[in-house]
């Protein structure tokens, strides 16, 4: 297994946001390290691609056993590198989801299908691998989403390039050798830099030996990954940015939702793609919701991933920091802020909820990406719809009523690629997820995501 394609290619240290400690070293990988690893999957692709496909599904499942094995060794490291607590939705939820996933993505299948057969002929559609997948992935769930991205690829017969962010690189190193342990040789190789020496994410989308591209980032960069990917025809699956809203409802219990909009927006301590990153509030129970909303946060503890007491832990890099803060220090000129708002020490910026914005505000328009949420009143439901809608990001959306029908009615009108009643982001692997407008393109999870790692091939006879 090759965690680097050169035995001297120098390295960048990795560093732990709760102490600004060194946690390791990743290596400084090269073009010339990408087009070898790309080389090697291409080699490895002429054999795994024609692996039976029952035999594809065990070795998915060996993969989702091994990672169970090695479940506290990477939460361990998830923590020291990410920042996220070892307990609460942190780095021990996050290796028990992605091996939950794991599980799932190995028992789907994409069986061929019969589209005609009378006595004109028979006409099968068969879904075909593509070739060598680039992941790239990001440093929020540095563990959870590689298995999103590199599971559906092996399931479908690809083999699998994956570049980490060079903020978390070492738990990602570290389970493509768990991986690659019970797989095939170069089924899954993984490629690591600083992205200020080299961008190897920016070569992995232009390189002609790479057939498709699945990125988790931001919109900026994937568009640039769009523009680049196009003179190579490459497939893409992009999750890109969200500014997701929630509407509560006039008849909505206060006290009864206000664990769930704590943790839609404060999941991973916000940096999270679908969390819950603007509150409409009906102005009949706008007051109370926001009481009862402050009264559960002010009771997380915040701290050092590795104290065992912590719920929420850093902002994971400082320029993350440095984005939430700015947002927050212009949100005080204009709002309330009911909970925190001023910087601890380090990295650490305690659960903010400021009250009374209104669209201008930033912290409402821009994708803050941290523990900062922003509560705005409404009068009218419409209102508040066309308000949630007014974005150029659609990735999720929630009602929080105490009418599920109603709930429902109004997920349709809302513009997003999942909706949640009385709770936010809770995705799960049988049901797609991705988002609209520039929120991304294609899906993931599912049936459908396991398609998207396909060519359709349709045989006449």
């Amino acid at each position: 297994m090759n965690t680097q394609a050169s035995a001297n290619a120098a390295a960048f240290a990795v560093v732990n946001p709760s102490t600004g400690d060194v946690v390791g070293h990743a290596p400084m990988n090269s073009l010339a390290d990408l087009d070898a690893a790309v080389a090697r999957a291409q080699t490895a692709f002429e054999s795994w691609s024609q692996t039976p496909d029952a035999e594809l599904q065990a070795y998915c499942e060996k993969v989702a056993g091994a990672i169970g094995e090695h479940a506290e060794e990477l939460a361990q490291m998830v923590t020291k590198e990410q920042g996220k607590p070892l307990n609460g939705l942190g780095s021990r939820w996050e290796i028990g989801g992605a091996q939950a996933w794991a599980w799932y993505t190995a028992s789907l299948s994409l069986p061929p299908k019969t589209l005609q057969d009378t006595n004109e002929g028979r006409v099968e559609l068969h879904r075909k691998p593509l070739g060598v997948v680039g992941s790239i992935t990001p440093w929020n769930f540095p563990v959870m989403i590689a298995v999103w991205h590199i599971l559906p690829a092996l399931r479908t017969g690809n083999t699998v390039v994956v570049k980490p962010s060079p903020h978390t690189p070492l738990a990602t190193i570290r389970l493509v050798a768990i991986m690659s342990s019970v797989l095939p040789e170069n089924v899954v190789q993984v490629v690591t830099c600083d992205d200020q020496t080299v961008n190897l994410g920016a070569a992995m989308s232009a390189h002609e030996g790479i057939r498709k591209i699945v990125f988790t980032g931001s919109c900026a960069t994937g568009r640039r990954m769009m523009q680049t990917a196009a003179e190579t025809m490459k497939r893409l699956t992009l999750e890109l940015g969200g500014n997701d809203a929630g509407i509560v409802l006039p008849d909505a219990d206060p006290a009864a939702i206000a664990e769930g909009l704590f943790w839609g927006a404060f999941i991973n301590n916000g940096q999270t793609c679908a969390a819950m990153k603007r509150l409409y509030v009906h102005d009949s129970i706008y007051d109370a919701v926001c009481e009862h909303l402050v009264a559960f946060a002010k009771n997380i503890p915040v701290g050092d991933g590795q104290d065992e007491n912590s719920i929420l832990g850093p902002i994971q890099n400082q320029m993350q920091f440095d984005k939430v803060a700015r947002l927050v220090e212009a949100a005080k000129g204009k709002g309330r802020v009911l909970l925190g708002g001023e910087a601890s020490e380090g990295l650490f910026f305690p659960p903010t909820i400021v009250a009374d914005l209104d669209a201008s505000d930033p912290l409402v328009s821009e994708e803050q990406f941290g523990p900062a949420l922003p509560i705005i009143r409404y009068t009218d439901v419409d209102q508040a719809i066309a308000a949630a809608n007014a974005s150029d990001n659609g990735l999720g959306g929630s009602i929080w009523t105490s009418d599920i029908e109603k709930g429902r009615a109004l997920a349709g009108r809302m513009e997003c690629g999942s909706v949640w009643i009385n709770k936010h982001g809770a995705i799960q692997p049988n049901a797609p997820f991705g988002g609209v407008k520039q929120s991304g393109l294609g899906v993931e999870f599912s049936e459908e995501g396991l398609a998207e790692y396909t060519d359709i091939q349709v045989v006449f006879s």
